[in-house]
């Protein structure tokens, strides 16, 4: 199981949009390009799970998790009442807001879709930042050894080639569907799923690891789009 984490913009600095003669261009503001709305995004991908004929017992895809919070609008405006609920992005990414998040939502979410009932072993790779948790956190030992799961975490070695099938292509496909729908608010922009049809496989990375043994110097191949 391949976890990691990702920005997300609201917006980009320059965008490229096609209209129509009678339609309107699209208007977009921020208050500096410094400051544009982001959300960081956690992710958690694990090996796909086929049947000798070919159909998909489980596509390997768990849920990508928005580091949001909900907060009531202190000052009415324009477009909402005062306490209002809004939807806000965590700036501060710590160690314990990742903990909070692997505890609180991730180890559920794989519980409630791992498709093999008989083998509840799971190892999640996360990489070396410095915000994860240790692999010998004691919350999360003790929340991933319950009812019988035997979830582990590690971190992937260094200087070895990105196995992590979320830096092959995956988050850049899902920042490219995010730009087809176009969310305006930081609520559009978290309550989006944006990676149900997405496929990208790390045996194309591992292929181009067995025909050039030459340490980190790997090329991935390109890849058609899925």
């Amino acid at each position: 199981m391949h976890i990691d984490e990702k920005w997300f913009y609201l917006s980009k600095e320059t965008t490229t949009f096609y209209t129509t003669p009678t339609e309107e261009d699209p208007y977009r503001t921020a208050q500096s390009k410094k400051f544009i709305p982001k959300i960081m995004f956690l992710a958690a991908v694990g090996r796909p799970r086929l049947r000798d004929n070919g159909e998909v017992l489980w596509d390997g895809k768990v849920r990508i998790f928005p580091f949001t919070y909900e907060d009531t609008a202190k000052r009415s405006s324009k477009n909402r009442p005062a306490g209002t609920l809004e939807t806000k992005a965590s700036v501060s990414i710590t160690r314990l807001v990742i903990k909070e998040m692997i505890l609180n939502e991730l180890l559920p979410a794989i519980k409630q879709t791992w498709p093999d009932a008989d083998n509840r072993r799971v190892i999640i790779q996360q990489d070396n930042a410095r915000p994860h948790i240790d692999i010998n956190d004691p919350d999360f030992v003790r929340e991933g050894t319950k009812d019988g799961w035997n979830i582990q975490s590690t971190c992937q070695p260094p200087n070895s080639p990105d196995l992590n099938v979320l830096d092959l292509g995956f988050f850049r496909t899902i920042d490219a569907i995010k730009d087809q729908k176009a969310p305006k608010t930081i609520t559009d922009l978290s309550s989006a799923h944006f990676c149900k049809h997405i496929v990208v496989g790390r045996q194309y990375n591992a292929i181009c690891i067995d025909q050039h043994s030459v340490h980190q110097f790997n090329f991935c191949p390109n890849v058609r789009k899925w």
